[in-house]
């Protein structure tokens, strides 16, 4: 079960670092890595600490909303969500 959840972390980071065309793939792959940090540590603590979780849940599901109020507003403004034509120097 270990070597799954480091296999799922592993190619969460993978997506991460390869695929960054579009802001939608990275909220994906973001993603896939909290769910399998979550089964990591709900691997490690769930005889200890339930709270922990439940907080760690929390935060994530704030850093979803956030992530996809940004990409909403992105694309709002730019008419597209990949990276490379989003300038600093146009807003």
């Amino acid at each position: 079960m270990f070597n799954m959840i480091i296999y799922m972390f592993l190619s969460g980071l993978f997506v991460f670092c390869l695929f960054r065309n579009h802001l939608l793939i990275l909220l994906f792959s973001l993603e896939y890595l909290v769910v399998s940090l979550f089964f990591l540590f709900f691997l490690f603590l769930v005889d200890y600490e339930l709270y922990f979780l439940l907080f760690y849940l929390v935060f994530s599901v704030c850093e979803g909303a956030l992530g996809l109020g940004v990409l909403v507003n992105i694309i709002r403004s730019h008419g597209n969500d990949m990276l490379s034509s989003i300038s600093i120097l146009s807003w």
